[in-house]
């Protein structure tokens, strides 16, 4: 299967951009980062205070040593130590809770606008892409803003002292060792470019693995039952072993870089003895001045390591990034309109509408008309396919019509408010979303306040109007009770009953009815479709029926065909009318 769209990081998008609008989501924590950038600053000038002191300490510890020892300079350096282990705290953790706090933003508000996007968005991208840019991109995102962040600033910071110190000793020694610097430069730059190309298919290969790990879990009865394991195994492997090649990619030159960068330091380690050599010749270098610039340059060399690899941090940081502000700066659902009313008398009227889904060659609606009144059921049928669910995703607006319009009480749905015309709708489905929680709280979904709010007796009364109070009650802990992932500890009866009583308790004006019994055995379809029945009164209900026979007391029934209404009347003159409705209807009597 397809994952998300290539997201390499384009060669014409800078990574600093990018990377200073990523840092700019640090800036809620600012305390934090300033605290942080005082333990930076005390870290680095004590790497700098210690080579600094290898010349007292060899000079006058060592080689003019007198007959009594000096305490100073062992108790200096424990202090020194002390602090630089205090400075090394504080920055770890102040910059790992604005790196983490960032990370909660950003997928707080990731998950705020993927509920904001259209419908339509979530056709082109699988929800399993779209949680890898909410779990694995964000991660990535946290190394970028917090420990990249400390490696580039704490061991900058810790060049420049340890330069300084070597400055301070030798001008003329420093001078040679900083040579090498265009080189350790040309090599971070390469190494820049490569990290950005590979991670930005890395992050894509991620999310390719969690596609498929999804798409084949959710059908492993089948894979199953076909005796297809062996070749899903395969399928997921080949995914595995290019995500592994990359990967492996990237620790190359990661391991490359490393290595020549330790090679340039060991060539400025020759140079620095061949000055040095000559220095002291020349009287200009004393045994402690060496030290102190030897000890600078080793402690240099871990840093520009550091430095080097942070390259990878920063830009797998930055694909990341780009992955999520794309995701980010998307529209979200258009809501231009601005009628509202608390309750609609649910007067729907469908005015030649046409829909054509985005890739598609043919119209999935064409020329839809038809008219259904408040206190009527209006059922629409027809084989798969020829339009009818994606006729009533049109009513709260998850999709938009291409031609034509809908209308609410004569007001075009895109004059509605979406929070007001998804208030007039309830929709109960083949296919029920249950939620992880209490049997109370699923069925207080219905509502836009806490289930605590909720009146219990309104609760019992939904329950009761479902045909569910009978399992509820024999449930452990009742209403409260637990029902996990998706409702998996009802059968499916019962979930559709939950969902109806959540209907029920939502009271809405305008029930839409999708295949809403299509999957139950006859003793549980006799439960929901009497709950169902208790529900039309008084209310504007479109059902999309599979079994007819569901159907037979509609006041209308709108028969559809590859996309249009080819059929419309009572179930009674479709029949006498012997068209495409009389042929399902046979076809489907003698499959019963």
């Amino acid at each position: 299967m397809s994952g998300p769209e290539a997201v390499e990081v384009p060669a014409n998008v800078r990574s600093w951009p990018v990377y200073r609008r990523l840092l700019g989501w640090t800036m809620n924590y600012r305390p934090l980062l300033a605290v942080a950038a005082v333990g930076m600053v005390v870290e680095a000038a004590s790497a700098a205070a210690f080579a600094w002191m290898m010349q007292p300490m060899i000079d006058e510890t060592l080689v003019a040593a007198g007959s009594e020892i000096d305490w100073t300079m062992p108790l200096a350096i424990v202090g020194l130590f002390v602090l630089r282990g205090m400075a090394t705290f504080v920055t770890d953790y102040g910059m790992a809770r604005a790196g983490r706090s960032v990370v909660r933003d950003l997928r707080v508000a990731l998950m705020g606008k993927m509920l904001a996007l259209p419908s339509h968005r979530f056709d082109r991208e699988p929800v399993a892409a779209l949680v890898s840019r909410l779990n694995y991109d964000t991660e990535q995102v946290a190394q970028a803003s917090s420990d990249a962040l400390k490696i580039l600033l704490t061991d900058s910071l810790t060049v420049i002292g340890l330069v300084a110190v070597m400055f301070w000793y030798s001008p003329m020694v420093t001078a040679a060792i900083v040579l090498i610097v265009p080189f350790i430069a040309l090599i971070a730059a390469y190494v820049s470019t490569r990290y950005r190309r590979l991670n930005g298919r890395i992050q894509e290969g991620v999310a390719d693995l969690a596609s498929g790990a999804e798409e084949l879990l959710s059908g492993q009865q089948d894979i199953k039952i076909y005796g297809r394991q062996s070749g899903a195994v395969a399928r997921y492997r080949r995914m595995a072993d290019q995500n592994l090649r990359l990967h492996l990619k990237v620790e190359v030159t990661r391991a490359a870089a490393s290595s020549t960068i330790q090679l340039l330091g060991a060539v400025a380690l020759a140079v620095l003895l061949v000055v040095a050599g000559l220095e002291a010749a020349q009287g200009r270098l004393s045994a402690g001045d060496f030290v102190a610039i030897m000890t600078a340059m080793m402690a240099i060399i871990p840093s520009l390591k550091r430095l080097a690899n942070v390259q990878a941090l920063v830009q797998r940081g930055v694909a990341a990034a780009l992955r999520l502000f794309e995701l980010l700066d998307e529209p979200a659902e258009a809501d231009g309109g601005g009628h509202a009313v608390e309750r609609a008398r649910g007067l729907i009227e469908f005015r030649e509408v046409g829909l054509r889904y985005d890739g598609s060659t043919s119209d999935a609606l064409d020329a839809v008309s038809f008219v259904a009144r408040p206190g009527t059921v209006t059922a629409i049928v027809g084989r798969s396919g020829s339009g009818k669910t994606t006729l009533a995703r049109l009513l709260p607006r998850f999709y938009e019509p291409g031609r034509g319009v809908v209308l609410l009480d004569g007001v075009p749905l895109a004059d509605w408010s979406l929070a007001a015309l998804r208030r007039q709708i309830a929709i109960v489905g083949q296919k029920v979303m249950l939620f992880d929680d209490s049997v109370a709280a699923n069925i207080a979904y219905g509502t836009l306040g806490p289930v605590e709010a909720v009146d219990p007796q309104a609760l019992r009364a939904a329950a009761d109007a479902a045909n569910a109070s009978e399992f509820i009650e024999r449930l452990p802990e009742g209403f409260d009770t637990r029902i996990g992932e998706n409702g998996n500890r009802l059968s499916g009866g019962q979930r559709q009953r939950l969902a109806i009583a959540r209907a029920v308790l939502k009271d809405a004006p305008v029930l839409v009815l999708d295949e809403a019994t299509a999957a139950l055995d006859n003793e549980s379809e006799r439960l929901v479709q009497s709950a169902l029945e208790r529900l039309f009164p008084n209310r504007t209900t479109l059902v999309i029926a599979h079994r007819l026979s569901t159907i037979e007391r509609a006041d209308q029934v709108l028969v559809m065909d590859e996309g249009r209404i080819v059929e419309a009347g009572s179930h009674a003159e479709l029949l006498a009318r012997d068209g495409v409705y009389a042929q399902l209807h046979r076809a489907q009597f003698r499959e019963d």
